[in-house]
């Protein structure tokens, strides 16, 4: 039985920060950690204490993770960054509640003390002799230490407590990854039982030492079952934390989820209840148990329903019809045609997660080169009077200050110089729109014709599948590129201004142009001959997009969203070169583009180089980040890679910033996980100048100092699918609602079971529906239930059977 553990976070936005610059504003930015390893980094949002980040991020970790903490620090050009201040959740707060936290969080501040990371090795023996008790503490290694020292390391010694002895070990110097191999003995003396306490401090030649973690074992602890193996390293207990309230607050919204998939077999009865409500007949569709899965889902869990049941379907070869019955119930409840998914039903929230998890790569390929010009450029375009700035006119004339007709006709000729390339992107992209999307919206077409074939609802069939295309997935990648990896950073408030004005045009030529010149925004007039002219293409595009044949499900079931020989992530990097002999560090590593595939990790000098070398990912048994002190370098990871003789070869690359670490860290991992022979240990430092920098070993050949890893992951659309785990998921939604499903289908069924009385109480889950619905509807929920209970069973056998066997653990104080 597989175990999976992930995190959503979602860095909605920040209130009343204070502010660190001179200007009376900040800059700020949110580091994200997971047991104090970074796992995201947010863009800074500029001269804001009210930012607005809005970027979600889905982790996936070990089982065994302690803690989330967000940083709120102040980007400073010069100089080291500003800490605002911090909010730290245990997971067990995390786990509390399992629709998960969505609040504001007030920001605490930053205590030294109080960041320690990494753990300590220790062997405890209680002894006695004719001189009575004694503690012989053996004091092996730590790892992970936190970096004191501004060289990114720390001098560690450790400092042992049993009732009133103490006793040191040696300070090692310039190290995370201390090896000690000292024995401590302390005699017991007269009293009360005592504690032991083992801390860990940085030796500092000037000042006060700094402290690094403690951890402590009970009277109790020590005679029944004395600590062996690596502990946790602790804070100081201490008083409870400064609210913050001078420090601002955060809006975080954060869902643990943590499961235990069953081997297929179990999901099967689930799955087959799943998969016969979309191919059965269209007159079931208001009975079948997935109807009645929709009626159970909230707003706020719409989405993740969505996302699980596009990939479970996605996984099964299935994905189109299982949105073609979703858009059956859809057109079958709409009477105007105006509102037909409009709202944030299932089947909107299906089409929209689908046409992430299949469409990205073609997003990419349609807007990523007018975006990125738009960036790069950073023109002023502006048509509101209302928000003209004439005072920017040196950007557009150098003959004084623009009149507010020159702004404007200037900002025309803009505008309409990046939509045209995006129009004709668009128009042009028939044949490199996945077939699956097509084949998508060539059914939802059919279904709206058939629904609505009166000549006054010709566009109806047009509008559904632009309101999609246009509405749902072009105008939200142009207006915040960010979030959909078109660009890094977000926008500055002028870049910002423009995305929205180009969002705003293409929103219009997808809505066919039925609102054009209406409303508020009149001073988009000049745009509207430019709109129109591009409005008579869409019917055009949309018939040749529609005109597609083949059949999705021909090609079977599917386990990935690309197929191995293609480039999920590519970019520059610096790669160390192999054993540079006398070279400074900075000349050492070379810039190379780089292409990861499932295949290989290839690179050359540039794109268009023809001689290109690669590592087969086949090969790579780790992927890690490397201490900042290896190099001198940040945001360096190595590759890790065995050839057919067992050696282990290591490269070195160094990423642009964090974010940019973090990706291709994940993408690596990802397209490595099935490799054997996996690393559990290495080396986070490089070995230089005959010995390890990161613990100090001369042995090039030593076993690694730190834990790999290779579980830490980011979701993305191009993680590979897993049935069984979605269909996990399906499971855990619907034992959220298992009490307002027998409320809803089953209450009272064993006292009054006529259709009469069913049509009496008249609930808003069925009301209207025929007799015949509401006892089908019942017969599903009860199956439903059913399923449930068997997979309870099932889960509670199997927990049983991890309880009998699981072996005494370390202890984690």
């Amino acid at each position: 039985m597989a175990k999976s553990s992930s995190l959503n976070v979602r860095v909605v936005e920040g209130r009343a920060l204070p502010a660190k610059d001179v200007s009376g504003s900040s800059d700020p930015y949110c580091l994200v950690k997971v047991d104090d390893e970074v796992v995201a980094r947010t863009a800074t949002v500029w001269r804001s204490l009210s930012p607005f980040w809005g970027e979600e991020y889905t982790v996936h970790l070990p089982l065994d993770f302690h803690h989330l903490a967000f940083y709120v620090l102040d980007e400073d050009t010069v100089g080291h960054d500003d800490i605002i201040g911090k909010i730290s959740l245990s997971k067990e707060a995390i786990a509390a509640n399992p629709r998960g936290i969505d609040s504001w969080i007030n920001l605490s501040r930053v205590d030294p003390d109080a960041e320690v990371q990494g753990e300590i090795c220790l062997a405890v023996q209680m002894l006695e002799d004719v001189r009575g008790r004694c503690l012989r503490c053996h004091v092996l290694q730590a790892r992970d230490l936190a970096p004191r020292d501004i060289s990114g390391t720390s001098d560690p010694f450790a400092r042992v407590f049993w009732g009133s002895q103490s006793l040191e070990t040696s300070t090692i110097k310039k190290t995370r990854f201390p090896h000690w191999d000292e024995v401590l003995e302390l005699r017991e003396m007269p009293g009360a039982p005592s504690s032991l306490r083992v801390e860990l401090w940085d030796w500092d030649m000037v000042g006060k030492n700094d402290f690094l973690g403690m951890v402590e074992f009970p009277p109790q602890t020590l005679q029944q079952k004395p600590p062996n193996g690596w502990f946790r390293l602790l804070p100081f207990p201490r008083a409870e934390e400064d609210s913050g309230r001078n420090l601002g607050a955060l809006r975080l919204k954060v869902r643990l989820i943590e499961d235990r998939v069953l081997p297929s077999q179990y999901y099967q009865p689930l799955t087959e209840l799943l998969m016969e409500s979309v191919l059965g007949p269209a007159e079931e569709d208001a009975a079948s148990p997935l109807a009645v899965l929709e009626e159970l889902t909230l707003g706020d869990c719409r989405q993740d329903l969505a996302t699980k049941m596009v990939k479970l379907f996605l996984g099964r070869g299935l994905a189109g019809s299982f949105l073609d019955y979703l858009t059956r119930r859809e057109v079958a409840r709409t009477t105007d045609p105006n509102t037909l998914f409009r709202s944030n039903s299932l089947a909107s929230k299906s089409m929209e997660q689908f046409m992430k998890l299949v469409g990205m790569p073609y997003l990419h390929e349609v807007l990523k080169p007018v975006i990125s010009r738009v960036f790069e450029e950073k023109k002023y375009m502006e048509l509101d009077p209302c928000k003209m700035d004439l005072g920017r006119a040196r950007r557009i004339s150098f003959k004084g200050t623009a009149s507010e007709e020159q702004v404007r006709e200037t900002s025309l000729g803009l505008l309409t110089g990046y939509l045209g390339p995006i129009v004709d992107a668009i128009m042009g992209s028939v044949g490199r729109c996945p077939p699956a999307m097509r084949l998508a919206f060539k059914q939802l077409h059919q279904r709206v014709e058939e629904h609505f074939p009166q000549a006054e609802h010709e566009d109806v069939k047009y509008l559904a599948i632009s309101g999609f295309l246009f509405l749902r997935f072009f105008a939200p990648a142009i207006l915040t590129p960010k979030l959909f990896d078109l660009w890094d950073q977000h926008a500055d408030p002028q870049t910002s201004r423009s995305l929205l004005l180009l969002a705003k045009a293409v929103q219009s030529i997808g809505n066919l142009g039925q609102q054009l010149g209406q409303g508020k925004e009149l001073w988009m007039a000049p745009l509207h001959p430019f709109l129109l002219q591009s409005i008579s293409r869409v019917r055009d595009f949309l018939d040749r997009l529609v005109d597609v044949d083949g059949d999705e499900e021909a090609g079977g079931p599917v386990r990935a969203l690309v197929p191995p020989s293609v480039t999920v992530r590519e970019g520059y990097l610096l790669k160390r070169k192999e054993e540079p002999a006398g070279l400074a560090t900075r000349f050492a590593f070379k810039k190379r583009y780089f292409w990861l595939s499932g295949e290989t990790l290839s690179y050359s000098k540039s794109p268009e180089w023809q001689m290109c070398s690669s590592i087969p990912v086949s090969h790579i048994c780790a992927v890690e980040r490397v201490d900042e002190g290896a190099f001198q370098l940040p945001h360096v990871m190595q590759v890790v890679t065995q050839d057919g003789v067992g050696v282990l070869h290591t490269t070195y690359l160094q990423c642009k910033n964090v974010n940019d670490l973090n990706q291709w860290l994940s993408a690596l991992r990802k397209a490595s996980a099935p490799n054997p022979d996996k690393l559990a240990t290495c080396h986070p430092g490089a070995f230089r100048s005959s010995r390890w920098t990161c613990c100090l070993q001369t042995e090039r050949s030593a076993a690694g100092c730190s834990r790999t890893h290779s579980a830490v992951t980011l979701g993305d659309w191009s993680d590979p699918l897993d049935p069984d785990a979605e269909t996990q998921m399906v499971y855990r939604q619907l034992l959220l609602g298992r009490d307002q499903l027998r409320m809803k289908f089953l209450e009272d069924s064993n006292m009054n079971t006529t259709p009469e009385a069913d049509i009496g109480k008249g609930s808003s889950a069925t009301k209207g529906d025929c007799p015949d619905v509401l006892v089908q509807q019942r017969v599903a929920a009860a199956r439903l239930l059913e399923v449930l209970a068997d997979l309870d069973r099932v889960h509670e056998e199997f927990q049983q059977q991890e309880r009998g066997r699981a072996a005494p653990g370390t202890l984690d104080p």
